[in-house]
């Protein structure tokens, strides 16, 4: 089965409120987030979704580290599979949670999860300079056996140690090629979750690394291999700000690559939250000009995707 040439492909991104921080919390998330995800399906977009992993993947490396200090047989988890078991337990919720959905609209689909490896470059920058902290609060004693161990951590006031690993830019998707095919017979399906398994290929083998990639990234290059017609950007606002959290704070209804860019320059988005989105924005509609990115909450897709609500991004 081929997708109809008109259906329009939507690449998804959704961040942590739509997933919640802990086992429990995430699947009560997913029932909400199913239900905006049907509403596309419902609407005649054909999906393809990632997801953010902070929080689950910092469970899982605390999770595996804590088994290593009770029992000393096993070996630590490295973080390339802890971030594969996040890709496995966030997608197996979100499918089951909107094949329910579908189901009880009367829409049978097939919704599945693509283990999705990202080839990175071990000489990226990030590497010499790690920003993303993972993993459990640790003493003095803990932090010092990380850094012996080739390691970087940093302090946080107050609470104790935590890792710090690198976030390098996304080069390649390894299982773009399946991704596609199921996006062509006009499946939904969840890849390159938490911005995929960071991998280095070495000679016929992949190398996983000691890394995250940023989700947003992610979504922008999976967006632009799949030449979808929308990059949609799920976040905890309703629209991009100018003047956040400031009193002269304004909703920006639309820009163009441009625009976004001088922006950037004014320094209007903040580097940990909506820049990388901007970003992603701006790669995406690089490659693929006839495209749109629209950022909004999870409250308002159904109104952004008709133009009433969020902040649409065109080239």
């Amino acid at each position: 089965m081929v997708t109809d040439m008109n259906k329009k492909k939507v690449v998804v991104s959704l961040g942590h409120k739509a997933l919640g921080h802990t086992t429990l919390e995430q699947l009560d998330a997913v029932k909400i987030t199913a239900k905006a995800l049907a509403d596309l399906v419902e609407a005649d977009y054909q999906l393809t979704i990632t997801h953010s992993n902070g929080p689950q993947v910092s469970m899982i490396h605390k999770a595996m580290t804590e088994l290593r200090r009770v029992y000393i047989d096993y070996t630590p988890a490295p973080m390339s599979v802890c971030s594969a078991m996040s890709q496995g337990y966030v997608g197996y919720d979100i499918q089951n949670a909107l094949r329910s959905e579908l189901l009880s609209r009367g829409i049978s689909k097939p919704v599945s999860t693509i283990l999705t490896q990202v080839t990175v470059d071990p000489y990226d920058e990030a590497f010499y300079a790690p920003t993303k902290k993972i993993g459990r609060y640790m003493s003095r004693d803990d932090a010092d056996i990380e850094i012996k161990k080739g390691n970087y951590v940093a302090e946080e006031p107050g609470k104790g140690f935590l890792r710090v690993v690198a976030a390098p830019k996304p080069i390649d998707i390894v299982e773009i090629d399946t991704i596609r095919t199921l996006a062509d017979a006009d499946q939904v399906v969840i890849a390159c979750g938490g911005g995929g398994i960071p991998v280095i290929p070495q000679n016929h083998n992949l190398k996983g690394a000691s890394a995250v990639i940023e989700k947003d990234a992610i979504a922008g290059k999976l967006a632009a291999e799949l030449r979808a017609d929308i990059l949609l950007i799920l976040t905890g606002v309703s629209s991009v700000y100018t003047g956040f959290h400031t009193n002269k704070q304004a909703p920006l209804p639309s820009m163009n690559t441009e625009q976004a860019k001088a922006y950037i320059k004014d320094g209007e988005f903040e580097e940990t939250t909506m820049l990388p989105k901007i970003e992603a924005a701006i790669s995406y509609l690089d490659s693929n000009p006839d495209g749109k990115v629209i950022i909004t909450s999870m409250d308002f897709v159904k109104d952004a995707i008709r133009g009433k609500a969020g902040t649409v991004i065109v080239a």
